[in-house]
């Protein structure tokens, strides 16, 4: 049975994630460091890990396999879920892949060397948008079938 792992620190498509996997009746845990509000369900789980630098990260890696959907911005826990079989989606619907991942990861460490050596004078991303939620209820819902599909 498919589950999903959000990866729930300022993630803006949470509401998102419950239609989906309400629709699918897939189970889904909110992972944070802190309390985070979830809708009374019983396929809705929330899991507060300690505050501790990527302790989030860890319990979604520890935890992701081939029946899981994660879904963060976090590139290198993306990196670390795909490396276990996991399908991963950014908010903004955009897919991480075994093929992808690499440049991403090589472009975040670049643009952490620019921002280190320039400051703040660097922009970060886009503005989340109408497109994007639209993107990501898509691309999490093709998520949820292929995985069905394959029996996972």
């Amino acid at each position: 049975m498919p589950r999903i792992l959000v990866d729930a620190d300022a993630c803006p498509v949470k509401e998102e994630v419950y239609k989906v996997a309400f629709r699918h009746e897939v189970p889904v845990t909110i992972v944070a460091n802190a309390p985070i509000r979830v809708p009374p369900h019983p396929l809705v789980a929330r899991e507060v890990v300690s505050d501790g630098f990527d302790a989030a990260d860890d319990w979604i890696a520890e935890r992701a396999g081939a029946d899981a959907v994660v879904v963060t911005t976090d590139i290198l826990l993306a990196d670390r879920c795909l490396k276990a079989g996991a399908v991963v989606i950014a908010p903004t619907g955009k897919p991480f892949t075994t093929a992808s991942i690499g440049s991403a990861v090589a472009t975040r460490a670049i643009m952490a060397d620019l921002r280190a050596g320039l400051g703040e004078g660097i922009g970060g991303p886009a503005p989340f948008s109408k497109t994007d939620r639209s993107r990501f209820l898509s691309a999490l819902d093709e998520a949820l079938v292929r995985l069905k599909r394959q029996g996972r």
